[in-house]
């Protein structure tokens, strides 16, 4: 898993890539693929909390405007599909960026399947207003789910860290949602159809089974 998301970062070529781990195995993994290593501290809250720890030990002098957080869940995502969400940063209102596709109808019932509620602010383009584990909005029309890539401004991200961990991402258990309550703007941009996540053991027999799902972005 660990090689497959190394290997669609460096096929982005958007800048260097590094995995952010507590473990050595997982390092070692990650630099036998192609990537660089930082070992980390255990006990960070969620992922984005690791990546800030990461960032300030291989850049202390600032260098990198942006960092993309690719989760390691996401062993297909297609090149043009990360560099997607960092062109979201032509807008200087965007903090953060990530991407969300249709969801079907048994990922909008899935609460390891995660919902963007947002608003079409551009074509192809959502302003998340929420993320759930629960099959929302409510009513008739298509659902999103959201995809586990986020792109972040630097001073976004230092910021991200600083602040605790707040209750709706406590409760809900999603990260993002610490940026939303903090007044953080994040945009998506909609793909036709999302790559195969591995968020489950029967997910991943399930693409052992059934191989490799495609995704386009939308025009």
């Amino acid at each position: 898993m660990i090689a497959h998301v190394v290997e669609r970062a460096l096929e982005a070529a958007v800048g260097p890539v590094t995995v952010a781990t507590e473990s050595e195995e997982i390092a070692e993994i990650a630099t036998n693929a192609g990537a660089t290593a930082c070992l980390t501290e255990r006990d960070h809250r969620c992922g984005t909390d690791r990546i800030g720890e990461a960032l300030d030990k291989i850049d202390p002098a600032g260098r990198y405007d942006a960092v993309v957080n690719l989760q390691g869940d996401q062993p297909f995502l297609e090149p043009q599909t990360i560099r997607s969400a960092l062109a979201l940063f032509t807008d200087d209102d965007v903090d953060i960026a990530t991407l969300a596709a249709p969801a079907s109808e048994k990922e909008a019932g899935d609460p390891n399947a995660v919902k963007l509620v947002g608003s079409l602010c551009a074509p192809g383009r959502l302003r998340a207003l929420y993320f759930t584990r629960a099959p929302a909005p409510y009513g008739e029309g298509p659902r999103y789910k959201h995809i586990g890539l986020y792109a972040f401004r630097r001073r976004v991200l230092e910021r991200f860290v600083e602040l605790p961990p707040s209750a709706l991402e406590l409760r809900e258990n999603l990260e993002q949602l610490r940026a939303l309550e903090a007044g953080m703007r994040i945009d998506a941009a909609l793909l036709d159809k999302a790559a195969p996540s591995v968020d489950t053991g029967r997910d991943l027999e399930d693409l052992r089974r059934n191989g490799r799902a495609e995704t386009r972005v939308k025009a």
